[in-house]
């Protein structure tokens, strides 16, 4: 179902329309009018550059954050196969530590 909320963003009116919630859309519109109005206060650039340059910014923290979780999902990734391969290698050894106790080369006290 989509939600139609009412935002300020650099003081105009927009209802934004979205299928996320209504708490979500404002986070956005927050974000968005955050930007403006600090490109705004140190720039004399028409509306419309100013509406450009917060998108630029915007583009750049979202391209930048999904580069960050691909790395991550990277990282993760072999992170998980090197956990695999040392649970492989533990398991071997836990079946040459079992041989070795049955060939009674092995002896453990408790």
């Amino acid at each position: 179902m989509k939600n139609k909320v009412l935002v300020v963003i650099a003081g105009q009116e927009f209802t934004l329309v979205s299928e996320r919630d209504e708490a979500h859309v404002r986070r956005v519109a927050e974000r968005v009018d955050a930007e403006i109005m600090s490109i705004a206060r140190e720039s004399t650039a028409s509306s419309a550059n100013i509406a450009v340059l917060a998108a630029a910014n915007l583009a750049e923290a979202s391209l930048t954050a999904l580069e960050t979780a691909e790395n991550l999902r990277a990282q993760l990734k072999d992170f998980l196969a090197e956990s695999s391969r040392i649970k492989a290698e533990n398991a071997e050894l836990k079946r040459e530590i079992a041989r070795l106790k049955q060939d009674g080369q092995m002896h453990f006290s408790q």
